[in-house]
């Protein structure tokens, strides 16, 4: 489901998923695909190297309405299919 930026912009077409371990909940990768995802990438490039959780990122405030809550609402499906918006 499009984020409230992404529904004003006219946006909706994309989507973000994050792949964790089951075990660990470490962040094995993450899709992004749609506007912004370029911007965007930089925060799962940085979660994957200091070997952060999908709750770490789930846990961090991502500002609203922006295109980045959709990567916490990905984190969150990846964390017993958690997300808000889902």
């Amino acid at each position: 489901k499009a984020s409230g930026r992404a529904k004003a912009s006219g946006d909706t077409d994309g989507f973000v998923k994050v792949l964790a371990d089951a075990t660990t909940d470490e962040v094995l990768g993450v899709h992004m695909i749609g506007p912004r995802a370029a911007d965007m990438i930089g925060e799962a490039t940085v979660a994957m190297e200091y070997r952060a959780s999908a709750e770490d990122i789930a846990r961090i405030c991502h500002a609203h309405p922006t295109y980045t809550e959709a990567i916490k609402e990905a984190a969150l499906a990846a964390t017993a299919n958690r997300a808000i918006h889902a």
